[in-house]
Protein backbone atom coordinates (compact mmCIF):
# COMPACT_ATOMS: atom_id res chain seq x y z
CA UNK A 1 0.00 0.00 0.00
CA UNK A 2 1.58 3.26 -0.92
CA UNK A 3 1.27 5.98 1.62
CA UNK A 4 2.02 10.01 0.37
CA UNK A 5 2.01 12.53 2.88
CA UNK A 6 2.17 16.00 2.16
CA UNK A 7 3.94 18.70 4.18
CA UNK A 8 5.16 22.31 3.81
CA UNK A 9 2.11 24.13 3.58
CA UNK A 10 1.11 27.28 5.59
CA UNK A 11 0.32 31.03 6.06
CA UNK A 12 1.93 33.28 3.45
CA UNK A 13 1.13 36.85 2.33
CA UNK A 14 0.43 37.77 -1.31
CA UNK A 15 3.88 37.86 -3.46
CA UNK A 16 5.61 34.88 -0.99
CA UNK A 17 6.56 31.55 -1.76
CA UNK A 18 6.16 28.22 -0.50
CA UNK A 19 7.96 24.52 -1.51
CA UNK A 20 5.31 21.47 -0.80
CA UNK A 21 6.34 18.14 -0.32
CA UNK A 22 5.01 14.52 -0.76
CA UNK A 23 6.86 12.20 0.72
CA UNK A 24 5.63 8.65 -0.60
CA UNK A 25 6.44 5.09 1.34
CA UNK A 26 5.07 1.41 0.65
CA UNK A 27 5.35 1.25 -3.22
CA UNK A 28 7.92 2.05 -6.27
CA UNK A 29 7.98 5.66 -6.10
CA UNK A 30 9.96 5.76 -9.08
CA UNK A 31 7.86 3.85 -11.26
CA UNK A 32 5.01 6.19 -10.35
CA UNK A 33 3.51 9.34 -11.87
CA UNK A 34 2.71 11.90 -9.87
CA UNK A 35 0.91 15.01 -9.57
CA UNK A 36 -0.54 17.81 -7.00
CA UNK A 37 -4.19 18.65 -6.83
CA UNK A 38 -5.89 21.72 -4.80
CA UNK A 39 -8.94 22.39 -3.64
CA UNK A 40 -10.73 25.30 -2.46
CA UNK A 41 -13.51 25.75 -0.10
CA UNK A 42 -16.70 25.13 -1.99
CA UNK A 43 -15.14 24.49 -5.43
CA UNK A 44 -13.96 21.05 -6.85
CA UNK A 45 -10.51 19.46 -6.69
CA UNK A 46 -8.29 21.02 -9.37
CA UNK A 47 -5.88 19.69 -11.38
CA UNK A 48 -1.89 21.80 -10.88
CA UNK A 49 0.75 19.62 -12.16
CA UNK A 50 2.13 16.47 -12.82
CA UNK A 51 5.50 14.72 -13.56
CA UNK A 52 6.20 11.31 -14.85
CA UNK A 53 8.59 8.90 -13.38
CA UNK A 54 11.58 10.01 -14.23
CA UNK A 55 10.81 13.67 -13.79
CA UNK A 56 11.62 14.33 -17.73
CA UNK A 57 8.17 15.44 -18.44
CA UNK A 58 6.21 17.79 -16.63
CA UNK A 59 2.55 19.23 -17.56
CA UNK A 60 0.91 22.23 -15.73
CA UNK A 61 -2.27 23.60 -15.70
CA UNK A 62 -3.37 26.77 -17.28
CA UNK A 63 -3.55 28.86 -14.27
CA UNK A 64 -0.21 27.85 -13.12
CA UNK A 65 1.50 29.86 -15.59
CA UNK A 66 5.18 29.96 -14.53
CA UNK A 67 4.08 30.74 -11.41
CA UNK A 68 4.68 26.83 -9.69
CA UNK A 69 7.19 24.07 -10.48
CA UNK A 70 7.23 20.03 -10.08
CA UNK A 71 10.13 18.65 -9.53
CA UNK A 72 10.73 14.99 -7.77
CA UNK A 73 13.94 13.22 -6.35
CA UNK A 74 13.44 9.69 -6.84
CA UNK A 75 16.48 9.09 -4.16
CA UNK A 76 14.60 10.38 -1.76
CA UNK A 77 11.03 9.23 -2.90
CA UNK A 78 9.66 12.89 -2.94
CA UNK A 79 7.87 15.30 -5.15
CA UNK A 80 7.93 18.99 -4.64
CA UNK A 81 6.35 21.78 -5.67
CA UNK A 82 7.46 25.51 -5.29
CA UNK A 83 5.37 28.22 -5.75
CA UNK A 84 6.26 31.36 -5.89
CA UNK A 85 4.08 34.95 -6.32
CA UNK A 86 1.17 33.22 -4.25
CA UNK A 87 -2.05 35.41 -4.89
CA UNK A 88 -5.11 35.34 -2.17
CA UNK A 89 -6.95 32.62 -4.90
CA UNK A 90 -4.13 29.79 -4.23
CA UNK A 91 -5.21 29.62 -0.94
CA UNK A 92 -6.50 25.61 -0.99
CA UNK A 93 -5.67 22.47 0.39
CA UNK A 94 -3.11 21.28 -1.72
CA UNK A 95 -2.55 17.05 -2.04
CA UNK A 96 -0.59 14.79 -4.01
CA UNK A 97 -1.14 11.75 -5.66
CA UNK A 98 0.67 9.04 -7.77
CA UNK A 99 -0.30 7.10 -10.21
CA UNK A 100 0.86 3.03 -10.83
CA UNK A 101 0.97 4.23 -14.55
CA UNK A 102 4.32 6.42 -14.72
CA UNK A 103 3.28 9.04 -17.46
CA UNK A 104 1.75 12.59 -16.65
CA UNK A 105 -1.98 12.72 -15.96
CA UNK A 106 -4.39 15.98 -14.86
CA UNK A 107 -7.15 13.82 -14.50
CA UNK A 108 -8.05 13.02 -11.00
CA UNK A 109 -9.93 9.69 -11.58
CA UNK A 110 -5.99 8.09 -13.03
CA UNK A 111 -4.15 8.46 -9.51
CA UNK A 112 -4.32 5.48 -7.46
CA UNK A 113 -3.12 7.25 -4.03
CA UNK A 114 -3.85 10.43 -2.27
CA UNK A 115 -2.12 12.15 0.47
CA UNK A 116 -4.24 13.55 3.39
CA UNK A 117 -3.24 17.43 1.82
CA UNK A 118 -1.77 20.25 3.44
CA UNK A 119 -3.16 23.65 3.71
CA UNK A 120 -2.38 26.90 1.97
CA UNK A 121 -3.10 30.14 3.13
CA UNK A 122 -2.04 33.14 1.29
CA UNK A 123 -3.23 36.13 2.99
CA UNK A 124 -3.93 39.65 1.32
Amino acid sequence: QVQLVESGGGLVQTGGSLRLSCAASGGNFRTYGMGWFRQAPGKEREFVASINWSGGSVYYADFVKGQFTISRDNAKNTMYLQMNSLKPEDTAVYYCAARVGGGIESRKASYEYWGQGTQVTVSS
